[in-house]
């Protein structure tokens, strides 16, 4: 029985698995460190974008702002002209 186990099981050098073993965690984690590395820049870039897109957002909010007092202006200064024409002279 015990020649017929040898044959059925590959042969192993058991000092090769361990370092094998060791190998294989040690590229994984580096790898792992690679991908967090990328993964940091990656959101970096993100926030610089928001925080460029968060400016433009509130230069909008004000130029819509100035907008409508314009828009008040202007409806103010029609009806003056248009109180102005209708006046008897």
């Amino acid at each position: 029985m015990s020649s017929i186990a040898e044959h059925l099981q590959p042969s192993l050098d058991v000092k090769k698995i361990p370092a094998a073993l060791v190998a294989a965690f040690l590229l994984q984690t580096a790898g792992a460190l690679f991908w967090a590395g990328s993964a940091a820049d990656r959101i970096s870039v993100l926030e610089r974008t928001v925080a460029s897109e968060q400016s433009a957002i509130a230069q909008v909010a004000v130029l819509e702002e100035q907008v409508r007092e314009m828009k008040d202006q202007l409806s103010r200064i029609e009806g003056k002209l248009d109180r102005m024409q209708g006046a008897p002279k």
